[in-house]
């Protein structure tokens, strides 16, 4: 017989973890069973050999998952974009937030933007494309910016060791640039992927001591400044907010307020006030969607450097990582998928960028729980249902985007 199993288990069960691995389930559990046929008939005399049926075994077993799931959990992709619509309040009912933005981007346009619920509570004070939230991890594609710029001035050097930075990171082998830019500093440097969001905030030194400006500054003149992001700044309760010329009491007043959601209610929760490299950056959804604009048409890093930082990382068995240099690089359903994700204390965020579509899509939330309970930081974007409804929608599917907002 064959013995339970993680990937057997999750039969029994209907998460939005397990619903998009089904196929990779079933190939794995096939493969156990036909090995396990084999063993059997080769222990068994000739005559009392009756091997075990695969086919049927998984056959039962995503029939068993298939029912536990329901007919709700397997659904058509969106049909229209007032459907789409409808899915994304959904979820954000189902996962007690109280407000999100969410934009498209096809091009050099902003084709949809939205505002779903309440940005503040207190004052009722609606969401709305301007609105500004906290971005959480989603800095990092920010701060690997300024550093790929720097690379193409010549001022650093991907393999420059980080202790030309005055970084000490103790351990074997010596930990480069690009190993704290792709989350692979840890244990031999280059050897695996483990995301350490503490790691990625050493990066503030390289670009401190590379351009002789705070982050906040560097940010504002590389990218804020440069652009036009209005709606975008380090944290307001950092000292780093004084590098834009933002009025804060009015920044403050247009940003989304934090809670979180337990005994049945939502807690007004105070955000954290760190601002770095790993995180810290807050903006409205359309300034990320136009920083990505800002990246596919060249006002940022020349072509050649915008490949290198959605290349996969690759270890030295030649496998590829699902990090490249600041940002995730996975695969979904076949097709090339650039993201990241955010998540910290009353915030959360996601941005998915499709290249051969030229494609963004950007939602930012006012809790944690856009993100919170899917393994966004393993590179499992496909466990994430906001991505799902979008790549299924507009991606996989035929969905039609509207022409302009």
């Amino acid at each position: 017989m064959l013995e339970a199993s993680a990937e057997a288990n999750v039969f029994g069960k209907c998460t939005s973890e397990s619903l998009p691995q089904l196929g990779t389930i079933i190939y794995r559990i096939t493969l156990k069973c036909k090995t396990a046929r084999s063993q059997y008939s080769r222990s068994m005399p000739t005559g009392w050999r009756r091997p075990i049926t695969c086919a049927a075994l998984v056959s039962g077993l995503a029939v068993s998952f298939l029912s536990a799931c329901g007919n709700s959990q397997i659904t058509a992709p969106a049909t229209s974009v007032p459907d789409f619509e409808k899915r994304l309040e959904n979820l954000r009912t189902r996962s007690h937030i109280p407000a999100i933005t969410a934009v498209i981007a096809k091009g050099q346009a902003i084709v949809w933007v939205k505002g779903f619920g309440i940005a503040d509570l207190a004052t009722q004070r609606p969401a709305a494309d301007t609105t500004v939230y906290h971005l959480a991890s989603l800095t990092k594609p920010f701060a690997a910016t300024v550093i790929l710029q720097l690379v193409e001035e010549g001022k650093v050097s991907l393999d420059d060791p980080v202790s030309r930075y005055g970084i000490q990171i103790p351990g074997p082998g010596i930990v480069l640039v690009r190993h704290l830019l792709s989350h692979t500093s840890e244990g031999t440097p280059g050897a695996r992927y483990s995301y350490n969001g503490n790691r990625f905030g050493l990066l503030d030194s390289v670009i401190v001591r590379a351009t002789g400006m705070s982050l906040g500054a560097a940010l504002q003149e590389r990218i804020f400044a440069k652009i036009g992001l209005h709606h975008t700044a380090p944290n307001p309760q950092s000292a780093a907010f004084r590098a834009t010329s933002l009025n804060r009491a009015a920044f403050e007043a247009n940003m989304a307020r934090g809670y979180t959601y337990s005994g049945s209610k939502y807690n007004p929760t105070s955000y954290p006030s760190y601002f770095g490299s790993a995180a810290g950056l807050t903006a409205s959804a359309v300034d990320v969607a136009l920083f990505s604009m800002a990246l596919d048409r060249g006002a940022l890093l020349r072509p050649e450097t915008r490949v290198l930082a959605y290349t996969p990382t690759v270890d030295p068995t030649g496998t590829s990582l699902p990090y490249a240099l600041g940002w995730f690089s996975t695969r979904y359903k076949g097709v090339r998928i650039i993201w990241h994700y955010g998540l910290w204390t009353a915030n959360s965020s996601l941005i998915i960028k499709v290249p051969e579509r030229d494609l963004t899509f950007v939602v930012l939330a006012n809790t944690d729980a856009l993100s919170q309970a899917y393994p966004l930081g393993a590179g499992k974007l496909e466990s994430s249902p906001w991505a799902r409804e979008f790549l299924d929608a507009f991606v996989i599917g035929s969905l039609e985007l509207p022409s302009t907002r």
